[in-house]
């Protein structure tokens, strides 16, 4: 029998309405917490219970406040990655993001995927789906990134895509849901 916390490292269906998940998600609160309501000069780049709580990051990584995230340990983060103010990461799966790249304000990326049966759906059943977001990457402000997404290196999403499928390397997307532009401008 495996925990739903390892169904959910698995990429299998689970229950989020678990002790331990809830548990999980109350630490990545109160460091999420400490990092939006810690002066600037005292969080630094990110604050140090942030830090302490994902899964890498770098000296150089800078996230704004204010920040939220439901677990923190699955995000990897490469050098000089910027996230500007009000980014979400629902990270029920790993969300690896590449060197140098940018997310504009209120950018939003989203592993889980919740059951389409209304039952199990009110049961708390989701899966979870990693999200990659290559180097080198310009995520525009409120654009929202589905479950199991990859986005290639140097690519573009403008502001407000909603992108479901992934992005080719060098590609520039916009819309909803997001569609490639013919050029890059």
């Amino acid at each position: 029998m495996h925990s739903e916390r390892q169904k959910m490292a698995a990429g299998e269906w689970y229950c989020c309405l678990d002790d331990e998940l809830d548990g999980l998600r109350r630490r990545a609160h109160e460091a999420v917490h400490e990092h939006c309501t810690l002066p600037p000069q005292e969080r630094g780049f990110i604050s140090p219970k942030l830090r302490a709580l994902l899964g890498s990051s770098t000296d150089s990584t800078l996230i704004e406040s204010p920040f939220h995230c439901s677990y923190g340990f699955n995000i990897h983060l490469g050098a000089q990655v910027y996230l500007n103010a009000g980014c979400t990461i629902l990270d029920s799966a790993p969300v690896r993001i590449g060197d140098q790249t940018m997310l504009g304000p209120n950018v939003q990326i989203y592993c889980a995927q919740h059951h389409k049966d209304p039952e199990k759906r009110v049961a708390g059943l989701e899966i979870a789906k990693p999200v990659t977001i290559g180097s080198r990457v310009w995520i525009g402000g409120a654009a929202v990134i589905m479950p199991g997404v990859s986005i290639g290196d140097e690519a573009i999403v403008g502001a407000g895509a909603v992108v479901t499928k992934d992005v080719a390397e060098g590609a520039t997307v916009v819309g909803n849901p997001a569609r490639p532009l013919p050029c890059a401008q």
